[in-house]
């Protein structure tokens, strides 16, 4: 296996009495995008922070390309990208002349050319003369990928990368990510945003108050949830015994009627939405919609944090 972009070993950070970060190890993989996932207070910007060396930890080591960080900090530094939730632009520049300062102090070739480029596709282009106290939050969120774009970064790390954008803002920053993802470049999203996370990470750690209670797959993480899926099914108008005949079929766990909707789980494994409206519609009813549940990232989450709850508690 090819040595981690990133790797932690033992990574701990306390502040006096509290422990903000205890034991982490993570390992980020080359060309993945990797999903840190937990509340507000698990520990998340806190590792961020200790990774770019703006903290230093109380224990353990980071590792970047097989590297401790502390060997080389300039010349892994000039490899990763980053955003913040709240990174600060002043008032009194334009987009343009931002990400110029910026490309000057990255020594970016060509940064007439690479500037406008990153402007239209995140959207902004048309704002490089605007000042950023016109601008939105999310238009400065946007500002801020474009500045972390700018030296053509091989690891991109992101805390709440969405945080502030609409829904066409988000879907922009999730195509370009996929978009670098493709192009080799690893990322890194911190986030509580699980369903964003769900739709580009290839694997997630999962942090609750400052520990990694698991990390894995997205598909393995669902595995841990019941495997049935649920069809909900919504009826023109309420069926007679309509839940004795759906029971019939041997693909059919469990059936509940509640007036025009019926809630279904059926076997994993295929397509059962055919055999349950062929039921409905034998027993009399007529179907106006229809839609499957398959176990989530965000149910995962939930079951592993509480289940986490219960261990410390007990």
């Amino acid at each position: 296996m090819a040595e981690p972009v990133l790797r932690t070993e033992q990574l701990t950070k306390r502040y006096d009495g509290l422990v903000a970060v205890s034991d982490l190890e993570v390992d980020v993989q080359p060309g993945e995008i990797y999903g840190f996932l937990g509340p507000n207070g698990a520990g998340k910007t806190t590792t961020l922070l200790m990774v770019l060396g703006i903290l230093k930890p109380t224990a353990g080591r980071i590792y970047l390309w097989g590297r401790p960080l502390e060997d080389e900090p300039l010349a892994v530094k000039r490899r990763i990208g980053v955003v913040g939730e709240h990174d600060y632009i002043h008032d009194h520049v334009t987009a343009d002349e931002y990400l110029r300062f910026f490309a000057n102090l990255y020594g970016v070739p060509n940064p007439a050319g690479r500037i406008p480029m990153l402007l239209e596709r995140l959207g902004l282009l048309e704002f490089q003369t605007l000042r950023a106290r016109d601008f939105s939050r999310g238009m400065k969120q946007k500002l801020s990928l474009a500045r972390a774009l700018l030296h053509e970064p091989e690891l991109l790390l992101l805390d709440e990368p969405v945080s502030g954008l609409d829904p066409h803002g988000i879907v922009t920053v999730r195509h370009l990510l996929l978009e670098l993802n493709r192009s080799g470049v690893t990322i890194f999203i911190s986030s509580h945003l699980l369903s964003e996370v769900e739709q580009t990470a290839h694997r997630v750690g999962i942090m609750h108050r400052g520990r990694l209670i698991r990390q894995d797959t997205i598909p393995a993480l669902r595995g841990l949830l019941p495997s049935d899926p649920t069809l909900d099914v919504e009826l023109q108008a309420p069926v007679p015994h309509l839940e004795v005949q759906v029971l019939k079929l041997p693909v059919v766990r469990q059936a509940h009627v509640n007036g025009r909707r019926l809630v279904v789980t059926v076997a994993a494994g295929a397509d059962h939405r055919g055999a349950i409206s062929q039921a409905v519609a034998a027993a009399g009813g007529v179907i106006v919609g229809m839609q499957m549940h398959e176990p989530s990232l965000e149910e995962a989450f939930l079951t592993l944090t509480d289940a986490a709850v219960e261990r410390w508690v007990s």
